[in-house]
């Protein structure tokens, strides 16, 4: 039987949390319209998954630590945990997930992952803080993966749609070929800070900036209200669909995928933070309904 979604609110805006993955699974103007995907099978049937304690893709999808492999799914297995929901308020919500025998099978390490949901007026806060509780050093990474509607539902045609950066971003993006990180990269598509969104961008996978200058986005179309998303404490992002589909994905990470060939172990993996016994690693995200 499926979770019940956990429901947050102020008067101007209002998320459902899915426990399964403590999943952003709706978000609702103070109308009640739809900013999130409508979650197409045909396309992707996701919402806002957590990518824990990989971003992207291993080489044959294998975790190498100290000699040995480990089975590791694609953006890890946190999106597909049951997390505790130890705080409900009317307008938060937290989730707790811990290691257990079943995740030290395939990640061998102590950790707690604590996600806070928060909405205040029309920003809804996503506070993430990944804990090593054990006596090693934590490998990890983090990602958000949030997937907007895409035309969002104010009347304006997919075509208007577009992502501006806080910034000009120049450099070229890095690409992703088989799922892992090309050692070439791709020029980037930006007109100075303004990406105007087609499918075709997204014909060879996601746009990834590995060093971007922004850490701030705006997303919709030029006129009508629109989607701020900040994420001053994530070095990363990637902006992903499926052509056809009715959503786009702006995603801040602290991670990466492999690169292309990539044998390693996860300590020597780009993009893996060493967070050390007892100590704390926070990630964030924050999304703004402005207009």
């Amino acid at each position: 039987m499926p979770d019940a979604l956990i429901t947050i609110a102020t008067p101007q805006l209002s998320a459902a949390i899915n426990p399964l993955g403590a999943e952003l699974t709706h978000l609702h103007d103070a109308e009640g319209r739809e900013l999130m995907t409508n979650a197409d099978p045909a396309f992707w049937a996701g919402h806002a998954p957590l990518l824990f304690p990989i971003v992207g893709r291993l080489n044959g999808d294998v975790l190498h630590i100290d000699g040995k492999d480990y089975p590791m799914q694609q953006h890890g297995f946190a999106r597909r945990s049951r997390f505790t929901l130890v705080e409900h308020r009317d307008a938060q919500a937290v989730f707790l997930l811990e290691d257990s025998a079943e995740s030290r099978v395939i990640y061998p390490f102590a950790f707690a992952l604590r996600v806070t949901y928060t909405i205040t007026d029309a920003t809804l806060d996503v506070a993430v803080v990944i804990e090593n509780c054990g006596g090693d050093v934590l490998p990890a990474s983090f990602g958000f993966h949030p997937a907007f509607a895409w035309p969002l539902p104010y009347g304006l045609p997919r075509a208007d749609h577009r992502i501006v950066f806080a910034a000009d971003e120049p450099e070229p993006l890095r690409e992703l070929i088989g799922g892992g990180i090309a050692e070439q990269r791709r020029p980037s598509p930006l007109e100075g800070s303004t990406l105007v969104l087609d499918d075709a961008l997204f014909d060879c996978d996601a746009l990834i900036w590995d060093q971007p200058k922004s850490r701030s986005v705006r997303y919709g179309a030029p006129t009508g209200p629109q989607l701020r998303v900040d994420f001053p404490l994530m070095p990363m992002l990637g902006i992903w669909t499926k052509p056809g589909a009715a959503f786009v994905c702006i995603e801040p990470w602290h991670g990466i995928a492999d690169p292309q060939g990539f044998t390693g172990d996860i300590r020597d993996k780009p993009g893996i933070i060493a967070i050390a016994p007892g100590a704390t690693l926070a990630c964030g995200l924050q999304v703004t309904l402005e207009g």
